[in-house]
C-alpha cells in the first residue's frame, strides 16, 4: 500500500490544475488519471483571476502562444421578438485591463498540464481507474482497476458528474436538464476578430463567437436538439454559410473546420462540495450550460481555495475537517453563478412577456449607465472584486470633484 498526503481522483482540466496546484504547495500527491477516452475539440476563455492564477504556477507563459485575448465583449440580441434589447458592449479598457481574459483550445492547456504534471517531483501518477473508494475519519483507501492500493490523508474529487468519491461519501446532488444541445466548432474568416467576442441571445439560447489566434474563432451554439442534429448533417460548406448568416457576416466569409461536436445541456449542483477528508471540484461539484465562460474558472476557484485550505502550513499534518471548511467557503460562489448562468438561459427560452421585459431592461440599463456596467464587469472577473472597488471609486469621484 502507497502512502500520499492528497489523492486527486480525475485527470481533467480541473484534475490536472488541482495536483500540480497542491504539489506545487508542498504536498505529496497521487494523481489518479486514466488516459482521456475522447479528444476535446472544445476552447475555453479563462478570465483575469484564473490566468493569474496560471502564471503563479509558471503555466501561463506556455499557454499563451495558443490564447487570445478578449478585450471586448459585445451582446447583440438576435431574436424576433417584439421587445428587443440594445447591443451591449463590455470593453475590457474600462476596468484598467488590457483583457478580460483569454481563449485558448482545451488541447493546448492539457498539453501544458501534461508536460507539467511529468516532471513534478511531489505528483505520483497513476493510470488504472479508481474501482473502490473508503474514506474513514483517518484516511481515504483508494483501490485501482490493477489491483494497486493507495492511500492519502485526503481526496480531491475531480471525477466528473458521476463522481465515484462523492458516491462514495454519500454526497446527493440535484440535476436538471435543458431542451438545449450546444454545437461546439471552430471556423476560420476572412475579417479581423480584433479580440472581440460577439453573444448573439437567441430565442434557443446563446450562440457565441470567441477570437482565437490569427482569423479564428470557436463557436458555441446553443440550440433545439433536433435542429443541432440537423445542422451537424450539413456539409463544412453548407454549415459555413449557416454560421455566415447567423453572425450576420460580421467576420467576413466563415470556412467551418472539420471537427464539431455536440453536447446535451444539463446541470448538476452537489449538496456539499466537501466533507471530512473529502473536497470536490469541478464537474464533480458543478455542471451547468457553457455560458458567460463560467465553468473552467468556477472550477479554478475551486483550486485556489483548496490550494489555501491545504497548502498554507504544508508541514502540518491535514485536518481531519478540511473538507468542511471548503465546502463553507465555496457555498456561495458556487450557488450564485450556478444560479445567475440558469436563470439567463431560461430568460432566453421564456417567451412569457415579462421575463423578456426584464432582460432587455436590465441589458438597457448596463448600456446606459457605465459605473453599473463596471461593476458587474468586475464581478464577472472575479467575484467580490466589484464590491471591494465600490470604495476606491467613490473616493476617486469625490477627489475629482474637490479638484
Amino acid at each position: 500500500m502507497k502512502t500520499f498526503e492528497i489523492a486527486v481522483i480525475g485527470g481533467g482540466l480541473a484534475g490536472m490544475i488541482a495536483a500540480f496546484s497542491l504539489a506545487r504547495g508542498g504536498r505529496n500527491v497521487a494523481l489518479v488519471a486514466p488516459p482521456a477516452p475522447r479528444e476535446d475539440r472544445r476552447t475555453t476563455a479563462l478570465m483575469d483571476q484564473s490566468i493569474r492564477f496560471l502564471d503563479r504556477l509558471t503555466l501561463w507563459e506556455k499557454l499563451k502562444p495558443s490564447a487570445a485575448p478578449l478585450a471586448t465583449m459585445r451582446i447583440i440580441d438576435g431574436t424576433n421578438r417584439l421587445l428587443r434589447a440594445p447591443v451591449t458592449t463590455f470593453r475590457a479598457a474600462e476596468v484598467g485591463l488590457d483583457a478580460f481574459g483569454y481563449n485558448f483550445p482545451n488541447k493546448a492547456l492539457m498539453d501544458v498540464l501534461e508536460g507539467a504534471v511529468a516532471t513534478e517531483g511531489n505528483i505520483t501518477r497513476f493510470t488504472a481507474f479508481a474501482e473502490a473508494i473508503e474514506a474513514t475519519a483517518d484516511s481515504v483507501v483508494i483501490t485501482l482497476a490493477d489491483g494497486e492500493v493507495l492511500t492519502a490523508d485526503f481526496a480531491v474529487g475531480a471525477d466528473g458528474r458521476k463522481s465515484k468519491l462523492r458516491e462514495t461519501v454519500g454526497i446527493d446532488v440535484r440535476n436538471w436538464s435543458y431542451p438545449q444541445a450546444a454545437m461546439v466548432l471552430n471556423f476560420g474568416h476572412s475579417l479581423r476578430h480584433e479580440n472581440i467576442s460577439t453573444e448573439f441571445h437567441t430565442e434557443s439560447g446563446p450562440f457565441t463567437q470567441v477570437p482565437l489566434p490569427g482569423n479564428r474563432s470557436s463557436l458555441v451554439w446553443v440550440q433545439n436538439p433536433s435542429d443541432a442534429d440537423a445542422r451537424n448533417e450539413l456539409s463544412l460548406v453548407e454549415l459555413s454559410n449557416v454560421v455566415e448568416e447567423r453572425m450576420q457576416s460580421l467576420l467576413g466569409k466563415v470556412t467551418v473546420e472539420e471537427g464539431g461536436q455536440i453536447w446535451p445541456l444539463s446541470g448538476m449542483m452537489a449538496h456539499r462540495s466537501g466533507k471530512g477528508r473529502v473536497a470536490l471540484i469541478g464537474e464533480a461539484a458543478h455542471v451547468f450550460p457553457p455560458i458567460g465562460a463560467q465553468g473552467l474558472n468556477l472550477s479554478l476557484r475551486d483550486v485556489i481555495v483548496l490550494t489555501d485550505i491545504l497548502c498554507t502550513r504544508p508541514e502540518l499534518p491535514i485536518a481531519a475537517d478540511a473538507g468542511n471548511q471548503f465546502d463553507r467557503k465555496r457555498r456561495m460562489d458556487i450557488m450564485t453563478r450556478t444560479t445567475s448562468v440558469d436563470l439567463l438561459n431560461r430568460s432566453l427560452l421564456s417567451d412569457f412577456l415579462p421575463v423578456q421585459v426584464l432582460r432587455a431592461a436590465g441589458l438597457h440599463i448596463l448600456s446606459a449607465f457605465p459605473p453599473l456596467r463596471n461593476l458587474v464587469m468586475r464581478e464577472g472577473i472575479e467575484p467580490g472584486r466589484g464590491l471591494r472597488d465600490i470604495p476606491a471609486a467613490i473616493q476617486e469621484k469625490l477627489g475629482r470633484k474637490k479638484a
